[in-house]
């Protein structure tokens, strides 16, 4: 039976016997292991590691990304793993899951790119904050390099669905 949602248990080492529906995640280890949600009763592993899969705790619940695709397995299952929910996808065909793997293959040759840097004493920001703003500016179509964001009013005309505030259309 396809599950709809999951349970998370963070332990140390992961169990021989795992129960359906929940997912055990060992940080110690870098591994998160869960039977298949289809109910096919196979073990997935998911691996925590920048090239392959990033696990995401709120306090709350659990997320895995990316998808899991369980290709090897006869159920050819495919889902997503978000705040504890289970977000079934379709099955791929053949060639979409020779191409993933040969993605992830690529993947595993590339250095990680990490979604942070550990902050440094001193270190200027990635963002300047100033260039940040002109960035805005400049998408809601306030040009020039002395725009402040007083320049932006209610009485800007453009939106992004191409009609003013007051509610006409624009050229």
């Amino acid at each position: 039976m396809r599950r709809q949602t999951v349970e998370h248990r963070f332990v140390q080492f992961i169990p021989d016997d795992l129960e359906e529906g929940v997912v055990y995640v060992s940080i110690t280890y870098a591994t998160v292991v869960h039977r298949c949600l289809c109910g096919c009763r196979g073990e997935v592993v998911t691996p925590l590691d920048p090239h392959r899969w990033s696990l995401t705790f709120d306090g709350a619940s659990i997320s895995l990304a990316p998808s899991i695709g369980n290709w090897s397995f006869a159920c050819q299952s495919h889902y997503w793993i978000e705040r504890n929910r289970v977000d079934w996808s379709r099955r791929w065909i053949r060639e979409e899951v020779a191409d993933g793997r040969a993605f992830d293959r690529a993947a595993l040759q590339r250095p990680a790119k990490l979604p942070f840097k550990s902050p440094t004493p001193g270190a200027r920001p990635a963002i300047e904050p100033a260039s940040m703003w002109r960035r805005m500016l400049r998408a809601l179509g306030v040009r020039g390099e002395t725009a402040a964001a007083s320049d932006i009013s209610a009485e800007t005309p453009r939106t992004r669905t191409g009609v003013t505030r007051s509610g006409t259309e624009n050229p």
